[in-house]
C-alpha cells in the first residue's frame, strides 16, 4: 500500500479518533471524606478541564454496600466510572485518560 491509498487511510484514522477524544464523557467519582487519593483523582480531571460528578460516601455501611455492588476487589476510594464503565482508582483513570487521548 502507498501513495494515496496510505494517505486516504491516514486521514480516515485521524478524523475517527479526533471523533473519540471529542466525545462527551460522562466522569462520577465516587469519593469519602480525607482520601487523597480522591483529591489527587479530582485534580486530573480538573487539571484536563473534563467535567464531573462526585459522589461522596462517607458512611461505612453505605461504603461497603458500594464495595459490594463494584465486585469483591473493590475496597477502597476513589472509584471513578467514564461512561458507566469502572475505570477504578487513580491509576486506573490515569490509565484510562491516556487511551482515550485526554
Amino acid at each position: 500500500m502507498g501513495g494515496a491509498a496510505e494517505c486516504d487511510l491516514k486521514a480516515a484514522v485521524g478524523r475517527v479518533l479526533a471523533k473519540i477524544r471529542a466525545m462527551e464523557l460522562q466522569i462520577v467519582v465516587y469519593s469519602k471524606s480525607a482520601c487523597p487519593q480522591c483529591e489527587s483523582a479530582k485534580m486530573v480531571l480538573k487539571s484536563k478541564s473534563l467535567a464531573f460528578e462526585e459522589i461522596r460516601i462517607d458512611g461505612e455501611a453505605e461504603r461497603m454496600a458500594f464495595y459490594e455492588k463494584c465486585g469483591p476487589a473493590v475496597r477502597q476510594m476513589p472509584q471513578i466510572f467514564i461512561n458507566d464503565q469502572r475505570v477504578g482508582g487513580l491509576a486506573g483513570l490515569q490509565a484510562a485518560l491516556v487511551q482515550l487521548g485526554r
